[in-house]
């Protein structure tokens, strides 16, 4: 076949390629999208949604519970609407990347808005409704699961940790930026609640405490992260006390310190401690 003719069907074929490479592309199931999202029955009625994203061969999961009032507004790709600076939602992709599951939890269908979960924090609904996304998680990859939750969200993981057994209950915890101190003047009540409004002595589980040490937020002083380690009975433990980042000189403690862009959410140290987490789940120290 004469070698002019071969060229001139490789130029005829080339625009086919590149569109069959560009749809190929385009229509990846990874393409786009922050993970599947998965939706469950809950409480009175309710649904609670959870973007997951599956690694092959993973032997672990992290369900992932953020800050504030917890609820990301979860877009039909799994992608936050809201609290995309929380410190969790920013290691996503580390914690991928380390060969994990992971599970990014929306607050229940009844509880939209800035305060989302607000006082439901310590409720036992609210575990019960955690411990079905536990074993659901659970059900999918067969993996032992580990319950993360930062801020706001270290109460609703200690909620679950000192309730549930079984298989809604999870494998580990990691509390990181844990809420310590209240307001007990506050006008809202459940501004009051903290970690240590729940029972520290039931869990047995494998923990790992973190707190940036320049953590300025008036609710997740670093120096009491001790504290709740005095109270936990815990097969395995670590407190961690990270330090560097971006800190500006000189701030006071103060309630503008509690965000995901403050030495609280561990800005620009994501891959950092998401690397120490990742050690301490298989079996390592920090």
């Amino acid at each position: 076949m004469p070698i002019r003719f071969l060229i001139f069907v490789w130029l005829l074929l080339i625009p086919a390629i590149r569109e069959s490479f560009a749809q190929s592309t385009t229509n990846s199931p990874s393409s786009n999208r922050c993970g599947e999202v998965v939706t469950i029955s809950t409480h009175n009625d309710t649904t609670t949604r959870y973007a997951f994203t599956s690694v092959q061969g993973a032997r672990i999961a992290l369900v992932l519970l953020a800050g504030g009032g917890g609820h990301l507004n979860l877009d039909d790709k799994g992608c936050p609407r809201a609290l995309r600076g929380n410190s969790l939602v920013r290691m996503l992709p580390a914690f991928r990347d380390a060969g994990f599951v992971t599970a990014l939890v929306d607050a229940p269908s009844d509880m939209p808005g800035d305060d989302g979960l607000a006082g439901f924090r310590i409720a036992s609904q609210h575990a019960d409704d955690l411990g079905k996304v536990i074993a659901d998680v659970r059900s999918r990859t067969g993996a032992a699961i580990w319950l993360v939750g930062t801020s706001r969200g270290t109460i609703s993981a200690v909620n679950v940790a000192t309730r549930l057994s079984g298989s809604s209950a999870p494998d580990g915890l990691v509390l990181t930026s844990a809420l310590m101190s209240g307001d007990t003047a506050a006008r809202k009540r459940w501004i009051a609640h903290t970690v240590f409004n729940l029972n520290l002595e039931a869990i047995k589980l494998p923990l790992l405490v973190i707190g940036h040490a320049a953590d300025n937020c008036l609710r997740s002083p670093p120096t009491s992260m001790r504290n709740i380690m005095a109270r936990v009975h815990s097969v395995r433990e670590q407190v961690v006390t990270v330090t560097g980042g971006p800190i500006e000189p000189g701030m006071r403690p103060s309630l503008e310190a509690c965000s995901g862009s403050a030495p609280h959410g561990f800005v620009e140290q994501e891959t950092e401690v998401a690397g120490g987490i990742a050690r301490f789940i298989n079996g390592g120290r920090y």
